[in-house]
């Protein structure tokens, strides 16, 4: 059963199909807003500020904005390792190594467990 996480509030995130860096249709779906619409304001925006004011804010929003995930979220915790994933990388990698590190050290301990030589004597004993 491949339940997916159920967001209880919109995270902004750049769409990663989108025209032009993705940043109106993020907007768009956000705002639960038609992504043309979008794009249609955006460019009258763009004509009615002067082109430059408007076009550095997208580049800037382009920046920002994180990218939305490749696949829906199935908990909680997956939704927190994204984020920091993607606010500060080093951080994620490290938190990773971390789990990593403690599943290895368990799976040692388990390979030690069932290695050491009195094993097959204590487990014919329990039996």
């Amino acid at each position: 059963m491949n339940r997916h996480y159920h967001e209880e509030t919109k995270t902004l995130y750049r769409a990663r199909d989108g025209a032009i860096f993705g940043v109106c249709k993020g907007i768009a779906e956000y705002l639960d807003f038609p992504v043309f619409w979008m794009r249609v304001i955006t460019v009258i925006a763009c004509i009615m500020t002067g082109i430059w004011p408007l076009l550095i804010a997208y580049i800037v929003g382009a920046l920002v904005m994180k990218p939305e995930p490749v696949i829906p979220f199935e908990s909680e915790d997956d939704r927190e390792f994204y984020n920091s994933y993607v606010s500060s990388r080093s951080m994620a990698l490290h938190r990773l190594k971390r789990t990593f590190d403690s599943l290895d050290r368990r799976i040692r301990r388990m390979e030690d467990i069932v290695t050491a030589r009195d094993y097959d004597w204590e487990s014919r004993l329990h039996e």
